[in-house]
């Protein structure tokens, strides 16, 4: 073997030793897995059932972890834990690296033959955008495997920052959530207010008719809750209890068929009732917002050729007239 090289072998060994001496020798993967369960569910008793534990061993760990750190991770408010800064960074910064450490598992194990991509689709995104071009994608790359997933808002940004997820379709999320992520809007979108063909409302006559039907709200941590709140509020009804909180197609659209309700939802979670024509918007005199509608990525981190194939994918279906 040449000097140099010897040298250059030496040089590497050294700089490897010194990483890894960096790594407090009290740090485990599971104190990683475990701050990324509660950073993800917002909660240490849903972080110790998803990891399936005990809440004091979820806390020991916690509690642990932000010893060996120096700084707290989360601020406490009742049962729920928000992220801080520091918490925010290092959800970054140890998701993406749990998610090399699966993809190098995956290698050796032979599960990356095929490439795989993993996303997450808000309701508003989940109906049209996300499957045509899901199919789209699926023409022009065969051999990648695509992992959908939906749920709300703060959850799929959250698995987005860690890592879990390498992109989310659907609507811009507030902007203390938004920290490390990118924003590219596709296009707008309204939120309606939702009955069956033959709900007895003929008009809508604002707050009167609101208290007159039950009601079904987005519920906090939705893209749009704080949009229909301040309608609401905007129009004297900021008191309207609901009967039900969600943004689930098929409750929502189950509970309008079956009753009096009327549902506030994104316009594109219902667009194929509401053009079967089972389903009717009221005509609000005083119109909802329309609010952006669009692609979430990591900041600083360049996608993949699968990625940008899929985003190229969902920039062409957005572009396609709607029926």
């Amino acid at each position: 073997m040449q000097a140099g090289t010897e040298s250059k072998i030496d040089i590497f060994r050294s700089e490897y030793y010194q990483w890894v001496m960096n790594i407090d020798a009290r740090f485990r993967l599971r104190h990683v897995a475990t701050f990324l369960a509660i950073a993800r569910t917002g909660s240490v008793g849903q972080a110790a059932a998803e990891l399936k534990v005990t809440q004091p061993a979820v806390s020991k760990t916690l509690r642990e972890l932000e010893e060996i750190l120096g700084v707290p991770l989360f601020d406490r408010t009742g049962r729920r834990v928000v992220l801080n800064a520091a918490g925010t960074e290092f959800q970054r910064l140890a998701g993406a690296g749990m998610s090399a450490l699966a993809q190098a598992q995956d290698a050796v194990r032979g599960a990356a033959r095929r490439g795989r991509i993993r996303v997450g689709a808000l309701p508003t995104a989940a109906t049209r955008l996300m499957p045509d071009a899901a199919l789209r994608f699926r023409a022009a790359r065969p051999n990648c495997t695509m992992r959908v997933s939906t749920g709300p808002n703060w959850l799929l940004m959250n698995q987005l920052r860690e890592g879990a997820l390498d992109l989310v379709v659907g609507r811009m999320a507030e902007p203390r959530r938004m920290e490390g992520l990118t924003f590219r809007q596709l296009y707008s979108e309204p939120i309606v207010g939702a009955v069956r063909f033959d709900h007895p409302a003929a008009a809508f006559d604002g707050a009167a008719t609101l208290r007159q039907y039950p009601v079904i709200l987005p519920p906090a941590g939705a893209a749009i809750h704080q949009t229909v709140r301040a309608w609401l509020v905007s129009i004297g009804a900021g008191d309207v209890a609901p009967e039900f909180e969600t943004v689930a197609s098929a409750f929502g659209q189950r509970v309008l068929a079956r009753s009096d309700a009327i549902c506030f939802i994104s316009r594109g979670v219902v667009a194929d009732a509401l053009d079967a024509g089972t389903l009717r918007a009221l005509d609000l005199s005083n119109p909802l917002l329309a609010g952006p509608v669009g692609i979430s990525l990591r900041a600083g981190q360049p996608p993949s050729e699968d990625l940008a194939e899929l985003v190229a994918a969902l920039d062409a279906v957005a572009q396609e007239p709607r029926d």
